[in-house]
């Protein structure tokens, strides 16, 4: 609390917490302007029963049930993102660009991100559309309404990744984190309203169960995403002149949890792709497609098939995103050139091979424990039996993981001013 009301007392700090939290009630308040032409009540329904697409409401704060001009959220800018890295693997330029280059490469790869985002952005607004006229949410529409609404779609998704860039400048927290966040605190007082409108007496154990639960799930999110394997760095000593240079100890953390909460997203957009294809395909033939869309439903509908093919693909893309995010070799090389190694280990391939044999060991937890989270609102929904009461895991691991990062920022600004202040 202490440091809480050290954040008010400094007048520069003070300023970027409130241009931040305006920011904020920004994104709120477009969340709720919607696309004219649609039934809000069918398709909040629709969403309730499609758990992929309920998944991507929470991830947008509600903006997809409300068919808001920011339906889609930061998703098209978080999937470019990821195609990006991923094309760091395939084109050695990109991989210059992002990993040698510094701070001016980092803002460059940013860049193509953001132009990638437009196209993605138009696509998904596309699809969604022509999903909620085939499932009769919405009436067809004639060429100019589904131009005007992609390009209303388009233009949220764009703006919401400018507020990101302005909340980031502030240097309190990662933009596009903080906005997920707002999203998803923002549907704490509705979840609070229907467990209170539909309390009984007679499952108070139940309900006891879940908030015992949930502390417990949240203290698993903060001891995982803080976890990581210190490996010991020693550096030579140098000579330059009169002066000695190294001949210090420090550590290489690997952290448990390399990924992060991408390996979710890439899994709920691999589940999506035969939802996605069912609808594509209307455009060779309307019969197949709703065939099609009805065998995909019922598949992924089926509690069982869905909770297995879910867990499974996130421990795959754990480890796939690991291995395209840490090159344990490139570390390697990193390390020889400034002199530094690892006890015991001999620099070079072997030190390469050691770190990948270490990372490969501590992504095993991370990959499980992301499973058993995505799959957590299944699993508490089938214990207590009641709909509402299903604990997001992947909403709790967002909210923890940014709550921590932000405090930590904070943290760094107010021990800068102690500093300065001596």
């Amino acid at each position: 609390m202490q440091k809480f009301f050290q954040i008010f007392e400094i007048p520069e700090l003070r300023k970027k917490v409130l241009i931040v939290l305006g920011l904020l009630t920004v994104f709120r308040l477009f969340s709720n302007i919607p696309i004219p032409g649609i039934d809000i009540s069918r398709l909040a329904g629709f969403l309730s029963s499609n758990q992929l697409l309920g998944f991507f409401n929470i991830f947008s704060g509600g903006a997809l049930s409300n068919f808001s001009i920011m339906m889609l959220g930061v998703g098209p800018y978080i999937t470019a993102t990821i195609i990006m890295q991923l094309l760091t693997m395939i084109f050695p330029k990109l991989k210059e660009i992002y990993y040698e280059q510094g701070e001016a490469g980092r803002a460059k790869f940013n860049r193509y991100s953001r132009y990638l985002t437009v196209p993605l952005a138009a696509l998904q607004g596309y699809s969604f559309l022509n999903l909620l006229i085939v499932q009769k949410i919405i009436l067809p529409m004639t060429p100019f309404d589904s131009l005007r609404n992609m390009i209303l779609i388009t233009a949220g998704s764009m703006f919401l990744v400018w507020l990101g860039e302005l909340i980031s400048e502030q240097k309190i927290g990662n933009g596009v984190s903080l906005l997920i966040f707002a999203g998803i605190v923002s549907r704490i007082p509705s979840v609070m309203k229907n467990i209170f409108l539909s309390y009984d007496p007679a499952l108070l154990p139940t309900y006891l169960a879940f908030v015992i639960l949930c502390i417990v799930v949240i203290a698993g999110v903060v001891f995982i995403n803080e976890g990581e394997r210190k490996v010991p760095v020693s550096y030579s000593k140098r000579i330059r002149g009169n002066r000695m240079y190294g001949g210090v100890s420090t550590y290489l953390p690997l952290k448990v949890n390399q990924a992060g909460v991408i390996p979710i997203i890439f899994a709920i957009s691999l589940l999506l792709f035969p939802q996605f294809f069912a609808q594509i395909s209307a455009f060779i033939s309307q019969d197949f497609s709703l065939r099609l869309t009805e065998i995909v439903n019922r598949t992924l509908s089926n509690q069982l098939i869905y909770s297995s093919l879910y867990f499974i693909l996130v421990v795959l893309f754990t480890y796939f995103y690991t291995a395209v995010t840490f090159d344990p070799q490139e570390i390697s090389k990193n390390l020889q050139r400034s002199g530094g190694f690892i006890p015991g280990i001999r620099p070079g391939q072997s030190t390469g091979d050691f770190l990948a044999k270490i990372i490969n060991r501590t992504t095993v937890f991370g990959a499980l424990f992301l499973g058993v989270i995505a799959i957590l609102p299944n699993i508490t929904q089938a214990f207590t039996g009641i709909q509402f009461l299903g604990l997001g895991g992947t909403a709790l691991l967002i909210v923890v993981s940014v709550a921590i990062e932000t405090m930590r920022q904070i943290d760094s600004q107010l021990v800068m001013r102690e500093y300065e202040g001596f």
